[in-house]
């Protein structure tokens, strides 16, 4: 008995997100120790995360011949989940509440878009050419209007969530789409493109803070994703009028998931011993500027998952 499409999307995209979540945590350590790029290219760890980041990629191309994008992209959220415990276990951190509930919420909401776009079928549509043309087209031009005309972290963030989105649904069709063509390897170029565009876009997001820019990021992408593949490609969710209703309600949960696993976390002060009956003053420890405790630098995170 073999095992339904879907499901075998669901655990592409679970191993995936392990992948880039590990990778995050090997390029978060090798980064402290070798503040210098030329540094990290010596080291051995820098190349395994490198490995580990290409291997992810794959497989989410993989769970795009098998999934629908409105099931892939949301789970591709999971490399937070998965990355917060390990980056507090590799940093020997405690995980905070905060980011407790942000995992149980984004997982709970995940599980809801699950049940209402798990139908078992793999993806039989792809985009046709002239379809391709157009989204990229309507891309770039949103993409460009928004490093236009709001050029901070936030709309840096938002440029590289459409680009990274148009990206994976270019993917799915290279992934699910007919034999070597000439527009088979006209899509391949903009799919790298776009790629490659998300990656630029996500370094420039996070010059101005990482919350912010993390959450909304993580949210465009899914969304721009899931947008193409109702309107284009005909992809809906189960149980009709309440299947809708579930999933909209699963992505909000989600995305308030997302937003308090991108939350900042105060740096904390150890506790100080008395001197002579008087207090030492306290001085928080500093903090990486890209980094933040208890989670991942988000620039690592962004540059793979979220651009594919």
């Amino acid at each position: 008995m073999t095992a339904s499409p879907v499901l075998l999307a669901v655990v592409l995209s679970l191993v995936s997100a392990v992948c880039y979540a590990t990778a995050a945590v090997v390029q978060e350590r090798t980064a402290a120790g070798t503040p210098d790029l030329r540094g990290a290219l010596a080291r051995g760890s820098w190349w395994w995360a490198v490995l580990l980041n290409a291997t992810g990629a794959l497989l989410h191309v993989v769970a795009l011949r098998y999934g629908p994008l409105t099931l892939v992209q949301p789970l591709g959220a999971l490399t937070l989940v998965v990355a917060v415990p390990l980056g507090s276990l590799a940093a020997r951190r405690r995980t905070s509440g905060t980011q407790w509930r942000g995992m149980a919420l984004t997982l709970a909401g995940l599980t809801a878009l699950l049940t209402a776009t798990a139908s078992g079928n793999a993806p039989d549509n792809t985009l046709g050419t002239t379809e391709v043309l157009l989204v990229a087209l309507a891309a770039a031009t949103v993409i460009a209007a928004l490093i236009r005309f709001a050029p901070g972290g936030l709309g840096f963030a938002a440029a590289s969530g459409i680009a990274s989105g148009v990206g994976s649904t270019l993917a799915q069709k290279l992934a699910v789409g007919p034999a070597l063509s000439w527009s088979v390897a006209a899509v391949a170029v903009l799919t790298v493109a776009f790629a490659a565009a998300g990656l630029v876009l996500s370094q420039k997001a996070y010059r101005s803070g990482l919350g912010g820019p993390l959450a909304l990021l993580t949210l465009v992408n899914p969304v721009t994703a899931s947008v193409i593949g109702i309107t284009l490609l005909g992809e809906g969710f189960q149980y009709g009028a309440a299947g809708t209703l579930l999933a909209l309600a699963g992505a909000l949960t989600a995305a308030r998931g997302v937003v308090l696993l991108s939350r900042p976390e105060p740096p904390q002060d150890h506790p100080d011993h008395l001197d002579g009956g008087h207090d030492r003053p306290r001085v928080p420890r500093p903090t990486r500027p890209d980094t933040v405790p208890g989670l991942l630098p988000t620039r690592l995170l962004t540059g793979t998952s979220r651009a594919i």
